[in-house]
């Protein structure tokens, strides 16, 4: 069964069919799924999901577009969550330099600032890094723990820069970008790492895969993520269904 490790069911786009939607999941090949905080209200709403289905967990964090209103007390907040059950990671948090706002001063601010809420849970961490590579990684080696682990969420850079995260131990998620004919330096890093290090995610509702591009995603397309790197891969799509379930086990540490 596939492991959707990065999912935002809690999003307006699914009221109106979500349970419908997320009772289906089993039939449509798709086992377990973490439901990822992006804000604060978000974040409440990804515990209260997992909390009330046995295949979800929660990651709980304020993504960079949201930090504007946070406050030392929410740092607390977030480091009790981690003591819930179904809470398997600090995120999504990192930076966002794609639009101007939140200024980048106050973006670094808030990640570093959860970065040390993660290192001192000993949880692992999910980081967004949009238009922000050396920025993420500059403060990352000064206040990650990296031995907690985690992922780079919809991995978008160089396979060089691939190759320093794979090298600290942290997974690379991949998503329906792969599946674009213009993502060909994803799909390079996709060849030269190992599956070893790769965790499958949709990023839902956004981010569909081809050929359903356009519409509102949700884990059940994983399948095309997964016939696309069985083809970069030269392997067969069981064995990267397996391999990355197992993989997100241990990022998660389910059933350790």
């Amino acid at each position: 069964m596939i492991f959707d490790t990065h999912a935002h069911y809690t999003d307006a786009r699914f009221d109106e069919d979500r349970e419908e939607l997320l009772a289906g999941m089993k039939a449509r090949g798709v086992g377990e799924i973490v439901e990822v905080g992006a804000s604060i209200q978000s974040t409440k709403d990804a515990v209260n999901l997992a909390e009330s289905h046995d295949n979800i967990y929660a990651a709980v964090g304020v993504h960079p577009e949201d930090i504007e209103r946070l406050t030392p007390e929410d740092m607390q907040w977030l480091a009790d969550l981690t003591h819930r059950d179904k809470v398997v990671a600090i995120g999504e948090i990192g930076l966002d330099y794609y639009y101007d706002e939140p200024g980048r001063d106050l973006q670094k601010k808030w990640f570093a600032r959860q970065l040390q809420v993660a290192a001192e849970t000993q949880m692992p961490v999910i980081i967004h890094s949009r238009d922000a590579a050396k920025d993420t990684l500059d403060i990352m080696n000064e206040h990650c723990d990296w031995q907690n682990g985690g992922v780079i969420h919809c991995f978008s850079y160089s396979p060089e820069i691939a190759k320093i995260y794979l090298d600290k131990g942290f997974y690379l998620g991949i998503g329906g970008v792969v599946t674009f004919k213009n993502s060909k330096k994803l799909k390079e890093v996709v060849e030269m790492m190992p599956l070893s290090q790769m965790v499958l995610e949709t990023d839902s509702p956004y981010l569909t895969p081809v050929p359903h591009r356009g519409k509102r995603n949700d884990s059940g397309y994983l399948t095309h993520v997964v016939d696309e790197i069985a083809a970069l891969k030269s392997c067969e799509r069981e064995e990267i269904i397996r391999i990355t379930r197992e993989n997100a086990h241990k990022l998660y540490r389910i059933g350790q």
